[in-house]
Order: C-alpha cells, then structure tokens, then sequence
C-alpha cells in the first residue's frame, strides 16, 4: 500500500510538473506571439476616431476592421488602393490612417458613365470626401468600372496593398472574362510582394454556384481560382468573418440580413438573429 501511495505521489508530481511546464511554454509563446504583432496604435485611433459614421462605428462588431487590415498586413507608410470603396465605410479607416506617411487611392465609380447609379455613387464620394479635407484631403480618387473596363486606377507596380471589400459578385455579373481583367488589374498595380487582400460574402461549397452571383455570395474557391489565375499566390485565409449562423440560401439573398433587411419585416427577427453574412478573408500575394 504505501508503495503504491508513494507513486500515486510521485506520478501526481510529475504530472504537476509536466503541467507546470506545459503552462510556462504556451504562456511564453502567447508572449512571443503578442510580442511579435505589436499593437498598431495608429489603426486603432482611425477606427476610434470621431469622424466616423455612426452607422458604420455600429458594425466594427460584425466587420472587425482593425483584425482585418492587420491580418492583410497594413502599414501606415504604404500604398494602399481600395476597389470601388461604396459608401467609404472602409474609406473612413483607411484615410486618416494613410494621410501622414501614405498614399490612398480611391477607385471608385466612374462620374462620367451612362449608368444613372454609378453617377450618384461618384457623387456621393465626392460630396463626402469634401465635407472633411482636414481627413480625406490627400486621398486620390481614379476610376474604377469593371463592367467597362476602366481599370487603370493605379501606376503598375505602385501599390503596396490592394483592396476589395465584398465586391466580387458585382464583377461576376460582367462574365468570367471581365472578372478575370479585374483581378489581373490588381495584379499589375501591385509591387512585387504585394498584397491583394479580399473580404466577399461566402457561398457554402456545397451549393451550387448561380451563374451571375445574383444572390451576393461566392464560392471561395472560385475566387482562389480567379486569384491564382492571373499570377497570385493565397498566403493565408481568415476566418475573422466569418459567421457559422449565416446558410447564405436567403430568399432576398444576402441583403436579407442586416444591416440591409431587403425583405423589411418580412423574417426580421430571424434574420436578426443570424447577423451579417459569412465571409471568407483571404490573402493574397504577387510573387
């Protein structure tokens, strides 16, 4: 008996210690890691910066900026071009964030073209960047229309990190090909070693993909496929926002969830619940 009560001892020691060590090792490399993705002080004062949006402040929760633009690697001394930046949620971040020591660049909708909705968005940006000069002033504003094939929004090989924020199904509707130029567009404008960083609602692999991703949604390996295509490399892939609640089979498609609602009350409450879309991040990198 006392054998035996004397390695039950000597095993519960060892385990202890074992544990102990365990412990030790992952606390110091959680340390190393923390130590090696210092804090970006600068891109948490452009998210918590007064400028904002309320509105847009409202989703940091469901978007995760600052995880986002970390993960693609972003630096305040880079050149950055945002793809076709909508209502500038992102803008909001990006441009006081780049003013200093960057350069923003814009590509937004074309002013000039014949579609009445591309008009008011190029209007609308303008209207907001001049509201603020003391936050947008030095951004630079190109065209940026894939439907066209305007994409020339940036000196070849000028950018550091290009960016596009759940705009990948609007390009599908223009056909494979025109797609296809739009990532090849991205491809040019970056440096080598650059990165294309890309955030789109996902489709789940096991459904069909609709031809023209009229429902918002798309495959991520079609977006792999389109990204190595043309030259890229997928250095990484995120699942920061991701949302395991979201089936992405919604009878208004993705504008079903928030913050759009386009059923209105229709289902609200349910789809309340499941919050924004599921999306992949991925990572990308001209060699």
């Amino acid at each position: 008996m006392t054998l035996t009560l004397k390695t039950s001892r000597n095993l519960t020691s060892g385990l202890l210690i074992a544990c102990s060590a365990f412990a030790a090792l992952s606390l110091t490399a959680t340390a190393r890691a923390a130590a090696a993705e210092p804090v970006d002080q600068a891109l948490k004062a452009a998210i918590a910066a007064p400028h904002r949006t309320p509105a847009n402040v409202a989703r940091d929760s469901a978007r995760h900026p600052y995880e986002t633009l970390s993960f693609f690697g972003i630096k305040p001394n880079y050149t950055v071009v945002e793809l076709s930046p909508g209502g500038g949620w992102y803008t909001e971040i990006l441009a006081p964030y780049l003013r200093d020591k960057g350069q923003l660049i814009l590509a937004g909708d074309d002013p000039s073209s014949e579609i009445p909705y591309f008009q008011r968005s190029a209007a609308r940006m303008k209207e907001k960047l001049a509201a603020l000069p003391a936050v947008y002033d030095k951004a630079q504003v190109t065209v940026f229309a894939a439907g066209a094939g305007k994409l020339d929004y940036a000196k070849p090989g000028s950018a550091d990190l290009v960016l596009t924020f759940r705009n990948v199904h609007n390009w599908i509707g223009n056909g494979e090909e025109k797609t296809q130029a739009v990532f090849k567009s991205a491809f040019t404008a970056l440096k080598p070693g650059g990165t294309f960083g890309v955030v789109e609602h996902r489709r789940p692999a096991s459904v069909k993909q609709d031809e023209k991703a009229e429902s918002g949604y798309v495959h991520q390996a079609y977006v792999i496929r389109m990204a190595e295509s043309v030259g890229f490399k997928l250095l990484a892939s995120s699942e920061i926002n991701a949302n395991p609640k979201d089936t992405a089979d919604h009878e208004g498609g993705v504008w079903s969830l928030p913050p759009s609602y386009a059923l209105k009350d229709k289902d609200r409450a349910k789809f309340e619940a499941i919050g924004e879309s599921d999306r992949m991040t991925l990572k990308f990198v001209k060699p």
